[in-house]
């Protein structure tokens, strides 16, 4: 591994769900294939760090073209899963307005492939915040196995002026 993990893994119980798929779903917008995590299953809001995990099927709506007879979990995908881990916990204890939305990715690795069946398990811990930027570290393991890292920026989406423009539109 690249680097000490920013949990470990003794610390939690991928069994013991803190918030399971309907609780996401009150602080993320996201639905239907661009939902990227099952549940929670842990929070800590003193260090700012929360585990969470995505359980991958055959149905993943990247399966059947990334790529035929193989599939592999796209890498953009796994940081879309990471981004939304630390926007579920930014929403949940109200760290930032609104709706987070990528701001960007720094020192991004991938070191493994995920596959359907795996149990994604992604950790982040907020590094700084600013009223709308916050930057998250992530890792993402396959049985205890890192296969991405990396660093986040969210930003705080002006959602009110975005429907506005739409509705103008």
């Amino acid at each position: 591994m690249a680097k000490e993990p920013i949990l470990d893994f003794s610390k939690f119980d991928l069994n013991h769900v803190v918030a399971d798929l309907e609780e996401i779903r009150r602080n993320n917008p996201q639905r239907f294939e661009m939902e990227q995590l099952t549940a929670i299953c842990y929070e800590d809001r003193e260090n700012h760090v929360c585990v969470g995990y995505k359980d991958l099927t055959d149905h993943e709506f990247w399966v059947r073209g990334h790529m035929p007879g193989m599939p592999l979990m796209p890498g953009v995908i796994m940081c879309e899963a990471a981004a939304q881990l630390a926007s579920y916990f930014s929403h949940k204890y109200q760290l930032m307005e609104g709706i987070v939305g990528f701001g960007g990715l720094e020192g991004v690795r991938f070191r493994g492939v995920v596959r359907p069946g795996d149990r994604f398990v992604i950790v982040s811990r907020l590094l700084k915040l600013r009223r709308s930027i916050m930057t998250c570290e992530f890792q993402c393991f396959v049985n205890q196995n890192l296969v991405c890292e990396g660093v986040l920026k969210g930003v705080s989406i002006p959602v009110d002026q975005i429907v506005s423009d739409a509705a103008a539109s």
